[in-house]
C-alpha cells in the first residue's frame, strides 16, 4: 500500500513538471505571435476588453454578486483600456499601468473574500476568475515585450545619438520582457547543437 502511495506522489510531481513545461511553451508561442502581429494582438485585446465588460454587465443584471465586486471589476476594465492607447508600448511606470496593477490586486481580494464566504461550484468560481480577472491582464502580460520589435515613429533622437534609428538599434540589445526571459532561459539551460564539418 505504501509503494502505490509513493508512486502517486512521484506521478504528481511529473505531471506538475509537464504542465509547467506546456505552459512555458504556450507562453513562448503566444509571445512570438504577439511580437509578430502587434496590430492584430491589439485588436484581440480590445475585443477581450469589450467581452469582459459585457460579462460584468451580465453579472450585474443576472447574478446576485456584490455590487462592490462587479463595479470595481467593470471600472478596472475601463482603466485597462488606457493602456491600449499606447499599445504595443506599455510603460511600467505609467499611471495607467500602476492603477491597473493595483486594481488586479483589489479585484482578487474582493473575489477571494466573496467566494470564501458564499459557496459556489468550483466551475463557476474558475469561470469568474478566468474570464473576469485573468484574461485581460494576462493578455497584457504576454504582450509586454511586443513593443521592443516595433520601429520608432518619432523624430526625437536621444542625447549623444545620431538619429532615431541609431538610438533604436543601440537599445535593442537590452531587451526586457517575457520573450526575452524565455530566450535567455533557452540559451542558458538547453544544450546547444553544433554542426560537425
Amino acid at each position: 500500500m505504501w509503494f502505490l502511495f509513493l508512486l502517486s506522489w512521484v506521478a504528481t510531481f511529473v505531471q506538475v513538471c509537464l504542465v509547467t513545461l506546456a505552459l512555458a511553451a504556450g507562453l513562448y508561442y503566444l509571445a512570438e505571435l504577439v511580437e509578430e502581429y502587434t496590430v492584430f494582438a491589439g485588436k484581440c485585446i480590445r475585443w477581450l476588453h469589450v467581452g469582459t465588460a459585457v460579462i460584468y454587465v451580465g453579472l450585474i443584471l443576472f447574478e446576485d454578486l456584490p455590487y462592490s465586486m462587479t463595479l470595481v471589476g467593470l471600472f478596472s476594465v475601463f482603466v485597462y483600456s488606457f493602456m491600449l492607447n499606447t499599445f504595443p508600448f506599455i510603460e511600467l511606470t505609467s499611471p495607467s499601468f500602476i492603477a491597473s496593477t493595483l486594481l488586479v490586486i483589489v479585484n482578487h481580494y474582493l473575489a477571494f473574500s466573496f467566494f470564501s464566504e458564499v459557496w459556489h461550484p468550483f466551475s463557476e468560481v474558475l469561470a469568474y476568475f478566468t474570464l473576469c480577472l485573468w484574461l485581460v491582464p494576462f493578455a497584457f502580460f504576454v504582450s509586454l515585450s511586443a513593443g521592443e520589435n516595433v520601429l520608432p515613429t518619432t523624430n526625437r533622437p536621444e542625447p549623444g545619438k545620431d538619429d532615431v534609428v541609431t538610438s533604436y538599434f543601440s537599445r535593442k540589445s537590452k531587451r526586457k520582457g517575457l520573450l526575452a526571459g524565455f530566450n535567455y532561459m533557452k540559451d542558458s539551460l538547453l544544450p546547444q547543437r553544433t554542426k560537425a564539418f
